[in-house]
């Protein structure tokens, strides 16, 4: 039932024939969950928490940087340093009161994604990086959990809805994943800030399709907008007969060696900035030139997109730590010059330098 409150603060939905006190309870008795609060995950959050999604979980173990802000727009000056996903819950729950809200600060690993899962209705994949869109996937598809795809490129976004009543999954368009080298992300290559409002806008849509059970989503379909050009298309997405998951089990993904757990055996945990320096003869800062703030001890800037032109520069026989703002650019860093130049003393430092730089 609704209270009293709530009919007054959705009374504008409640008088929408398509939603009415019926589709309203069942938006109240609805369990997302939003991987990621970052570009994605912003507007996505804002949109269900303000529909009324009763019962949200957000995963997401990064901290607010400088270079979030145009377009992470949960989040301002005073974040900075802060966890993302407790910003984003105290700013949710400010809009919305009647809604519940829970945090998972760890990320979501394969030795997680069951039980985080299997506690919600419907997963929003507002991710970055393919390692844990691929866990998404393949623990949705074990669950039978349906899930709400969307990426972004520069100026393009894609949206689609997966593993819905037997429909095509992820991996039905992307049956293997690509090297985390050949992948670009958005500190190299840029991203249009509205961009993921748009794409995330989209993403909350279907999400409450979903919910209400409206008659029309995007499952087996590849929604893709060009914000330059404002042209959106449509692909079609066929289920695939045989597939990666199909021979999958929950103890194959759990025991899965992907970046995010392989990186944990080259992690370096500091406790302060002296810390980092007694331990590594040669610090590798992979953040851009003019990103964020900058380190005041003896470092080397290797920006991450000369990592393969300038990788000579590190040293191949004394301890090195390569860092980034949140610790996945390293981490990716390390296994692209372990596998590809052969470099083994390499350390990662875990969740990044952020947590140590104050403005």
């Amino acid at each position: 039932m609704l209270t009293e409150n709530e009919l007054k603060h959705y009374q504008r939905q409640l008088i929408l024939p398509e939603i009415g006190k019926e589709g309203q309870e069942r938006l109240k008795n609805a369990k997302v969950l939003v991987v990621g609060a970052g570009g994605l995950g912003c507007p996505v959050l804002l949109y269900l928490a303000a529909a009324g999604v009763g019962h949200i979980g957000i995963v997401d173990f990064d901290h607010v940087d400088h270079t979030n802000l145009h377009r992470q727009v949960l989040f301002g000056y005073s974040s900075i340093g802060k966890k993302k996903a407790i910003i984003a819950k105290e700013k949710l729950v400010d809009i919305n009161p009647n809604i519940e809200i829970a945090t998972y600060l760890d990320g979501l690993l394969p030795s997680n994604s069951f039980d985080i899962i299997s506690q919600y209705d419907l997963i929003v994949d507002c991710c970055d990086n393919f390692d844990t869109r691929y866990l998404i996937n393949d623990t949705c598809v074990l669950l039978n959990k349906s899930w709400i795809f969307a990426s972004i490129y520069k100026f393009e976004g894609q949206v689609s809805v997966f593993n819905y009543n037997s429909g095509p999954t992820y991996r039905c368009l992307f049956p293997t994943p690509p090297q985390t080298e050949e992948v670009p992300n958005c500190s190299e290559i840029g991203v249009l800030g509205i961009l993921p409002g748009i794409i995330g806008s989209f993403q909350a849509n279907e999400t409450l399709k979903l919910i209400l059970r409206t008659t029309h989503n995007l499952s087996g379909q590849l929604l893709c907008f060009n914000a330059l050009t404002s042209e959106t298309r449509t692909f079609r997405i066929t289920r695939k007969t045989k597939l990666p998951t199909d021979e999958m089990t929950k103890e194959s993904i759990i025991s899965r060696s992907i970046s995010i757990e392989f990186c944990e055996l080259n992690d370096f945990n500091a406790n302060s900035i002296a810390d980092i320096e007694q331990n590594f003869n040669q610090i590798i800062d992979l953040r851009e030139v003019n990103e964020g703030v900058k380190l005041t001890i003896n470092h080397l800037n290797i920006p991450y997109s000369e990592l393969e032109l300038r990788h000579s520069e590190i040293e191949m026989n004394q301890p090195v730590l390569l860092i980034c703002a949140s610790g996945k650019r390293s981490a990716a860093a390390l296994q692209h010059l372990k596998k590809n130049h052969n470099y083994k003393n390499l350390k990662n430092l875990k969740n990044g330098i952020l947590p140590f730089l104050k403005n």
